[in-house]
């Protein structure tokens, strides 16, 4: 699906943002994609649709070079980008404009989910939409596309709470079961009940890239009232604690990707892969 080998990049003159970084998805997976600001992960993005081009190591995506961006990889891609150029086209235009390039694309799915986001597709022109109503259009085009690869960078900045809400319905309602999409966040509590792996990015290189299930059998989530001796990370909630410890029992508990996000960073010598 997407084998990065051995990238490294840099714009112009700058240290490089990745040097080495080498990373795989397979089919069948919704990856949540976390880091710092700028960790690179837009970049990142970007090499894996070949708008960018790393200067060593390959790009493979959808068994081509991404540096190529060939036709038959490119008609089973679709990438939201954050900040999306907006057309000066109604929504029923967009669609007809674009919608040939996807041999996927399903029509009514498209209108199903502008109704589930309650945009209403008239006369109005997209770029005159409010920044909530054009992420939304966007986000229901990217579904309806059912591309086997779908990358969404930050999609639900500017959504409201129902929104949200129906953001993860439309994932997890309409998309096919043997596509990979990659979202990049920082809004982790908007997505955490439905992304995984984890893949965290530090700069240069991956710092994490873990399954649920392995996050689980390699650390403790304890939600209590006592502090535990030994936690790589705490932060102190309204009801107690939120602690990441060390999971020697092989207890299972329920992963809170904000807080493993922080002890990830605050102790990066034991999680760099």
């Amino acid at each position: 699906m997407v084998h990065l080998t051995n990238i490294r990049f840099a714009y112009g003159k700058q240290p490089p943002l990745f040097d080495g970084l080498s990373l795989r998805w397979e089919a069948g997976r919704i990856c949540g994609l976390l880091g710092k600001n700028g960790a690179g992960k837009s970049t990142l993005l970007k090499i894996i649709t070949g708008l960018c081009f790393p200067q060593q190591g390959t790009a493979e995506t959808l068994g081509h070079n991404a540096c190529l961006r060939k036709a038959e990889a490119l008609q089973q891609l679709f990438y939201l980008e954050e900040e999306p150029y907006i057309p000066h086209l109604k929504i029923k235009q967009y669609e007809a404009a674009y919608a040939p390039f996807y041999p996927h694309f399903n029509h009514e799915q498209f209108h199903q989910l502008l109704a589930g986001f309650e945009v209403e597709d008239d006369n109005t022109y997209l770029d005159r939409l409010s920044l909530g109503q054009k992420k939304k259009t966007l986000i229901a085009f990217a579904v309806a596309c059912n591309t086997t690869l779908l990358l969404m960078d930050e999609p639900t900045n500017g959504l409201d709470i129902p929104s949200k809400s129906q953001f993860r319905s439309a994932i997890m309602k309409y998309t096919r079961e043997d596509a990979t999409i990659v979202i990049s966040t920082h809004q982790v509590r908007d997505l955490e009940n439905i992304i995984d792996p984890i893949i965290i990015l530090d700069r240069q290189r991956v710092l994490m890239n873990a399954s649920l299930e392995e996050i689980s059998r390699k650390l403790y989530f304890n939600y209590g009232t006592q502090l535990l001796e030994n936690s790589l990370y705490l932060e102190q909630t309204p009801t107690g604690y939120i602690q990441v410890c060390r999971n020697t029992t092989g207890e299972d508990s329920k992963v809170n990707i904000e807080a493993l996000f922080n002890a990830v960073y605050k102790h990066k010598d034991l999680f760099y892969e």
